[in-house]
């Protein structure tokens, strides 16, 4: 499961090109920065692979496993 923070993300879409589901995208909405920041389409298929918060330059998304 991936958790945004929305107001750190730059919306570079780095994160949508690493997640081997395809479950991430930029989203519709600005934060106060002005940026469109990534959001998670369907926890549900995340398979905490943690390859988007690796690749964040902003330290923006958290990876957490269900329990």
């Amino acid at each position: 499961m991936i958790t945004v923070n929305s107001e750190r993300c730059k919306g570079c879409g780095l994160c949508t090109e690493v997640c081997p589901k395809k479950i991430i995208q930029i989203g519709q909405h600005r934060n106060s920065k002005g940026y469109y920041s990534a959001e998670c389409v369907d926890n549900s298929k995340c398979i905490s692979c943690t390859m988007c918060g690796v690749i964040c330059p902003d330290c923006a998304i958290r990876v957490e496993r269900s329990k």
